[in-house]
Order: C-alpha cells, then sequence, then structure tokens
C-alpha cells in the first residue's frame, strides 16, 4: 500500500463502504477500496482479514474525517435502542476490533464476544 494514504474505516461488507465511498467522492475527497473484490467473493471471511478498509488520501484526511463523521451510523442493541457507554453515557459506540487471543479466536473469529468502543472516552465494554 502507498504511504499517501491512511485507513479512515473499516466495513463488514463491500456495499457498507460504497455508501461512504459514494458521499466522499461527491465531496471532491479522493479514496479507494481495499480487499472489496475478495469480501464480495467470499463475505465469510470479512472478520478474518478485517473486511473493506476504506483509503483516504492524505491531504483530504482531516476534511473526510470530518464529513464521515456527520454520515456514519453507530450501534443499537436488538429493539434498535442506541448504546449508552457506561463511563460517560454517550451513544456515540462503535464495535471494537476484535482481540484474537489465541489460535481458536484466529481461525473462528465469530466466536469471540462483540465487544464496543465509546468514539468519546474509548472506553471498551461488552
Amino acid at each position: 500500500m502507498n504511504n499517501s494514504y491512511t485507513t479512515l474505516a473499516t466495513f463488514e461488507y463491500a456495499t457498507e463502504a460504497h455508501v461512504v465511498k459514494s458521499k466522499l467522492d461527491a465531496e471532491g475527497i479522493t479514496s479507494m477500496l481495499m480487499d472489496e473484490k475478495t469480501i464480495d467473493a467470499d463475505p465469510l471471511i470479512s472478520l478474518a482479514i478485517g473486511g473493506v478498509k476504506l483509503l483516504i488520501l492524505n491531504t483530504d484526511l482531516d476534511r473526510a474525517l470530518q464529513i464521515y463523521n456527520e454520515i456514519k451510523t453507530y450501534q443499537v442493541d436488538a429493539l434498535g435502542n442506541a448504546i449508552s457507554c457506561p463511563r460517560c453515557q454517550s451513544h456515540k459506540i462503535e464495535m471494537a476490533p476484535l482481540e484474537r487471543k489465541n489460535i481458536f479466536y484466529m481461525l473462528f473469529p465469530f466466536f469471540e464476544k462483540t465487544r464496543y468502543i465509546c468514539n468519546l472516552c474509548k472506553t471498551i465494554f461488552e
């Protein structure tokens, strides 16, 4: 990968990445997707390879981050209610990266418990 690009976000499926990429393209921000075709060919390996990466040209990163934060959606519970951070009560909650502590979770990442991270205070919780 070229050092002039930075990963803005990762997505489980290419369709989610295309929505954000389309908005950024409309704003004149240079971006590209990595691992899109691999996941389109076999969606079950998305967790194993880290999802579809949305790469942004470093010169556009600040503006892209501002736009992305305006349009991104945050996690909700099974009933559709916003999840609250136990520390700061913020509703800006995202899924935390997988830990993959041992070989079992490396081979079968879908068995790992879902963890969340607060976008404001960076608290990680289940």
